[in-house]
Protein backbone atom coordinates (compact mmCIF):
# COMPACT_ATOMS: atom_id res chain seq x y z
CA UNK A 1 0.00 0.00 0.00
CA UNK A 2 1.08 3.54 -0.68
CA UNK A 3 1.72 6.09 2.02
CA UNK A 4 -0.85 8.86 1.62
CA UNK A 5 -2.37 11.77 3.46
CA UNK A 6 -6.01 12.48 4.13
CA UNK A 7 -8.08 15.21 5.73
CA UNK A 8 -10.61 14.65 8.48
CA UNK A 9 -12.75 16.89 10.65
CA UNK A 10 -14.43 16.14 13.96
CA UNK A 11 -17.64 18.14 13.87
CA UNK A 12 -19.25 20.26 16.64
CA UNK A 13 -21.23 17.36 18.12
CA UNK A 14 -17.99 15.59 18.99
CA UNK A 15 -16.74 18.54 21.04
CA UNK A 16 -20.06 19.18 22.74
CA UNK A 17 -20.33 15.50 23.73
CA UNK A 18 -16.67 15.41 24.89
CA UNK A 19 -15.72 12.37 22.80
CA UNK A 20 -12.88 13.86 20.74
CA UNK A 21 -10.24 11.99 22.74
CA UNK A 22 -11.94 8.65 22.17
CA UNK A 23 -12.09 9.24 18.43
CA UNK A 24 -8.46 10.43 18.26
CA UNK A 25 -7.42 7.30 20.13
CA UNK A 26 -9.19 5.09 17.57
CA UNK A 27 -7.49 6.93 14.71
CA UNK A 28 -4.02 6.60 16.24
CA UNK A 29 -4.51 2.97 17.28
CA UNK A 30 -5.37 2.16 13.67
CA UNK A 31 -1.85 3.30 12.78
CA UNK A 32 -2.57 6.69 11.24
CA UNK A 33 -0.12 9.46 12.10
CA UNK A 34 -1.41 12.94 12.89
CA UNK A 35 0.55 15.40 10.73
CA UNK A 36 -1.55 18.48 11.58
CA UNK A 37 -4.32 19.17 14.08
CA UNK A 38 -6.18 22.28 15.18
CA UNK A 39 -9.41 23.21 16.87
CA UNK A 40 -11.17 26.08 15.18
CA UNK A 41 -14.47 27.82 14.56
CA UNK A 42 -15.41 27.72 10.87
CA UNK A 43 -17.11 30.71 9.27
CA UNK A 44 -19.89 30.30 6.67
CA UNK A 45 -17.61 31.14 3.76
CA UNK A 46 -15.15 28.36 4.62
CA UNK A 47 -17.99 25.92 5.34
CA UNK A 48 -19.66 26.65 2.01
CA UNK A 49 -16.35 26.29 0.16
CA UNK A 50 -15.58 23.03 1.96
CA UNK A 51 -18.98 21.57 1.05
CA UNK A 52 -19.28 23.25 -2.39
CA UNK A 53 -20.06 19.90 -4.07
CA UNK A 54 -23.30 19.77 -2.07
CA UNK A 55 -24.45 23.29 -3.00
CA UNK A 56 -28.02 23.14 -4.31
CA UNK A 57 -28.88 19.94 -2.43
CA UNK A 58 -31.68 20.07 0.13
CA UNK A 59 -29.33 19.42 3.07
CA UNK A 60 -26.66 22.02 2.14
CA UNK A 61 -27.91 24.83 4.40
CA UNK A 62 -28.40 22.56 7.42
CA UNK A 63 -24.91 21.06 6.86
CA UNK A 64 -23.32 24.52 6.78
CA UNK A 65 -25.38 25.60 9.82
CA UNK A 66 -24.20 22.53 11.74
CA UNK A 67 -20.47 22.81 11.10
CA UNK A 68 -20.53 26.54 11.88
CA UNK A 69 -22.48 26.01 15.13
CA UNK A 70 -19.44 25.27 17.28
CA UNK A 71 -15.77 24.35 17.18
CA UNK A 72 -14.41 21.57 14.97
CA UNK A 73 -11.12 19.69 15.04
CA UNK A 74 -9.40 19.62 11.64
CA UNK A 75 -6.63 17.10 11.00
CA UNK A 76 -4.25 15.84 8.36
CA UNK A 77 -3.52 12.14 8.81
CA UNK A 78 -0.92 9.97 7.12
CA UNK A 79 -0.56 6.24 6.67
CA UNK A 80 -0.60 3.36 4.22
CA UNK A 81 -3.88 3.66 2.34
CA UNK A 82 -4.96 6.39 4.77
CA UNK A 83 -8.01 7.52 2.80
CA UNK A 84 -9.65 4.09 2.54
CA UNK A 85 -8.54 3.10 6.05
CA UNK A 86 -10.09 6.18 7.65
CA UNK A 87 -13.31 5.81 5.69
CA UNK A 88 -13.64 2.18 6.84
CA UNK A 89 -12.95 3.27 10.42
CA UNK A 90 -15.64 5.99 10.16
CA UNK A 91 -18.29 3.75 8.60
CA UNK A 92 -21.09 4.87 6.25
CA UNK A 93 -22.18 8.52 6.27
CA UNK A 94 -25.67 7.63 7.48
CA UNK A 95 -25.34 6.90 11.20
CA UNK A 96 -28.29 4.51 11.12
CA UNK A 97 -26.45 2.35 8.54
CA UNK A 98 -23.09 2.35 10.31
CA UNK A 99 -22.07 -0.89 11.98
CA UNK A 100 -21.04 -1.12 15.63
CA UNK A 101 -17.28 -0.83 15.88
CA UNK A 102 -17.11 2.10 13.46
CA UNK A 103 -16.89 5.68 14.67
CA UNK A 104 -20.29 6.59 13.23
CA UNK A 105 -21.81 3.30 14.37
CA UNK A 106 -20.67 3.81 17.95
CA UNK A 107 -21.05 7.58 18.31
CA UNK A 108 -23.29 8.82 15.48
CA UNK A 109 -26.86 9.69 16.42
CA UNK A 110 -28.35 11.24 13.29
CA UNK A 111 -27.24 11.56 9.67
CA UNK A 112 -27.84 15.32 9.61
CA UNK A 113 -25.58 15.68 12.65
CA UNK A 114 -22.79 13.53 11.23
CA UNK A 115 -19.90 13.58 13.68
CA UNK A 116 -16.90 13.15 11.38
CA UNK A 117 -15.85 14.14 7.87
CA UNK A 118 -13.30 12.03 5.98
CA UNK A 119 -11.98 12.86 2.50
CA UNK A 120 -13.15 10.43 -0.17
CA UNK A 121 -10.26 10.70 -2.66
CA UNK A 122 -6.68 11.96 -2.97
CA UNK A 123 -8.00 15.01 -4.84
CA UNK A 124 -10.53 15.84 -2.12
CA UNK A 125 -7.90 15.29 0.57
CA UNK A 126 -5.51 17.74 -1.12
CA UNK A 127 -8.23 20.35 -1.70
CA UNK A 128 -9.63 20.11 1.83
CA UNK A 129 -6.18 20.12 3.44
CA UNK A 130 -5.32 23.33 1.56
CA UNK A 131 -8.54 24.97 2.81
CA UNK A 132 -7.74 24.35 6.46
CA UNK A 133 -3.93 24.24 6.72
CA UNK A 134 -0.95 26.23 5.48
CA UNK A 135 1.88 24.00 4.22
CA UNK A 136 4.08 24.95 7.20
CA UNK A 137 1.39 23.68 9.61
CA UNK A 138 1.75 20.12 8.32
CA UNK A 139 4.62 18.47 10.15
CA UNK A 140 6.85 15.62 9.05
CA UNK A 141 8.23 13.80 12.06
CA UNK A 142 9.14 10.29 13.13
CA UNK A 143 7.61 8.96 16.30
CA UNK A 144 9.84 7.03 18.65
CA UNK A 145 7.91 3.80 18.13
CA UNK A 146 8.31 3.63 14.36
CA UNK A 147 11.37 1.39 14.47
CA UNK A 148 9.68 -1.00 16.88
CA UNK A 149 6.62 -1.83 14.78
Amino acid sequence: MALERTFTMLKPGVLSRRIAGEILTRIERKGLTIRALKMMKIDRELAETHYAEHRGKDFFTSLVDYITSGPVVAMVLEGDGAIAMLRRLCGPTKAEEAAPGTIRGDYGMHTNLNIIHASDSPESAARETALFFKPEEILDWEDGNHGWI
